[in-house]
């Protein structure tokens, strides 16, 4: 079958499980999500969500392949991890520390580090490309883009893949590793990776302003902040380290001629 008619065949899932949990499907691709705070509903939600998608699957003929269905528990590092048994028939899902997600590592507790890992494998294999490809190539197609950024830039391992760049960098020009990437990067028109991430960060804000609000929108004080995105109150830092709650401290922070501008366009110079 086609695109299309995979589409229209699957059309109904997300209707049949969507009353206590949160379906993405892309494609051929299905996750569902689930969140409780109260654990034995927690558990309840997920066996009869997991029961229901098992008959639909058995009544569509699309049998469940479990060596490719996993869950992840996401959790915070100080909480222990839930002990689910998830399965239909006696047929269980293994549970996983991570997992792939549209192309994104995610591990359960969001530190990114299976990301990285896999991000630094990738861009070393690229550096040894760019050294040999650099006689033959422009420095403009070997310009490296950072996929998924948002959420993983801020992260403590990313220190690791901002000295890949750096690497690269230096390759690129041809100087060795004491030389520094300052000008290097300005010649290149490449963001170092923390500029990058705050750029790819006030790009989400400005595309989805719908999903912010602003200081006079929440509350009815005349503040010099007032035209500042509200920021919502928050423990975890996992949530403070999120593309939402940084991306807003990043905004805020602007100048003001640059936030006035910002509803209107956000040109992005560099990759």
């Amino acid at each position: 079958m086609g695109p299309l008619l995979f589409l229209l065949y699957i059309n109904d899932l997300p209707k049949i499980v969507n009353e206590t949990s949160a379906p993405i499907i892309f494609v051929d691709d299905t996750s569902i999500l689930f969140a409780h705070s109260n654990l034995i509903d927690f558990n309840k939600n997920i066996s009869i969500v997991f029961t229901t998608l098992n008959k639909w699957l058995g009544a569509n003929q699309f049998p469940l392949n479990s060596n490719k269905t996993n869950y992840v528990d996401f959790t915070t590092k100080r909480n222990m991890s839930v002990n689910l048994k998830i399965g239909f028939n006696n047929n269980f899902v293994t549970n996983s520390s991570y997992t792939k997600f549209l192309g994104m590592t995610v591990n359960s507790t969001l530190s990114w580090n299976n990301r990285i890992d896999l991000l630094m494998k990738k861009l070393s294999k690229a550096c040894y490309i760019i050294r040999n490809a650099k006689t033959y190539m422009s420095a403009s197609p070997l310009k490296v883009m950072s996929y998924g950024i948002i959420f993983w830039g801020n992260s403590l391992y990313s220190c690791i893949i901002f000295r890949i760049q750096k690497k690269a960098i230096r390759i690129m020009e041809g100087y060795g590793n004491r030389v520094s990437c300052r000008n290097l990067f300005k010649k290149l028109q490449i963001l170092p990776l923390t500029s990058q991430y705050m750029l790819s960060l006030l790009m989400f804000i400005v595309q989805n302003k719908n999903f912010f609000l602003t200081n006079n929108e929440n509350h009815n004080l005349d503040t010099k902040q007032r035209n500042n995105l509200y920021l919502p109150q928050a423990n975890l830092t996992m949530y403070q380290k999120g593309a939402y709650y940084s991306g807003i401290k990043i905004f805020n922070n602007l100048p003001l001629e640059i936030k006035n501008v910002a509803g209107h366009s956000f040109i992005q110079y560099s990759v």
